[in-house]
């Protein structure tokens, strides 16, 4: 069993939802990622999503394109990302890890050398927001060869049959985009995501975690309510970096990013108190 299909088998025993926490590799200075890492896990996170910088990085919003430009001022690279991870898994064997990106930069690399690599590294898994399932067979092969997931997202305007074919390529959860626009755009209707949700586990069997929208423990618990996940990544981002725009240093903007998912973790864990005691 994969650490991804473990954690969400353990947190459904306990009647909890999965919090994934998501940051940009390198932002805001490739010497902070690993120990901010560690302090989104200390905060409540129950999986990490460690974003691989990219200059034209289509689905992110204003926030996490900024974090973009940021990492990619340090010249932070997808060779980068996998030594954060490495260092990372010498004191946490047990966090699950994903890779969010664009398909460019593990092309690139080539698919083998990819899997064998990330998986040398300690990542868990892939999302890659620009290949569509139509294009993953190559990719998932060698994936699938080191016991590595792919993660898919489907979006509300995704078609029905089309949410069928992304299913059977998916593996470890599906990324369930709460609403049309990029990360960080606001307007949640829980309703209409807790149809989506229902839909996509009437053709799957796969955890269902839900992102984009997610700022606070109230929005967080609306959805843990409905999902088995929750992504959060813009409100996390900016908050660091609003404490760096306040003139803190880069302790204050990990201790910021970790006050944010601790409050968000509260929100998601009231959720399921309230589920049990209704």
């Amino acid at each position: 069993m994969s650490r991804i299909a473990g954690r969400f088998q353990a947190l459904a025993e306990e009647g909890r939802a999965a919090l994934v926490a998501y940051v940009v590799a390198g932002d805001p200075h490739p010497d902070v990622t690993v120990a901010l890492l560690h302090d989104l896990v200390d905060a409540g996170a129950d999986i990490l999503e460690l974003g691989i910088p990219f200059s034209d990085p289509m689905a992110e919003g204003p926030v996490i394109q900024l974090a973009h430009e940021r990492a990619l001022a340090h010249d932070t690279s997808l060779g980068d990302a996998l030594q954060m991870v490495r260092e990372f898994r010498r004191d946490d064997p047990d966090t699950p890890v994903l890779f969010m990106g664009y398909a460019n930069p593990v092309e690139r690399m080539g698919y083998a050398a990819f899997a064998d690599a990330a998986y040398a590294a300690g990542v868990d898994a892939l999302l890659t927001v620009d290949l569509p399932p139509e294009e993953v067979a190559g990719i998932n092969e060698e994936l699938r060869r080191v016991g590595m997931d792919n993660i898919f997202l489907v979006a509300p305007t995704t078609p029905a049959e089309r949410v069928g074919r992304i299913v059977a390529e998916a593996s470890g959860f599906i990324y369930c985009v709460s609403l049309k626009g990029v990360t960080g755009a606001g307007h949640l209707d829980t309703e209409d995501v807790a149809r989506r949700v229902e839909a996509i586990r009437a053709r799957s069997g796969l955890p269902v975690a839900v992102g984009f929208g997610i700022k606070d423990a109230r929005s967080a618990g609306e959805i843990a309510a409905v999902a088995d996940g929750v992504v959060v990544g813009s409100a996390v981002v900016d908050a660091a970096a609003g404490a760096l725009r306040d003139g803190g240093d880069h302790a204050a903007a990990r201790a910021a990013a970790k006050a944010l998912l601790a409050d968000i973790r509260g929100g998601i864990d009231a959720a399921a108190r309230a589920g049990v005691a209704s």
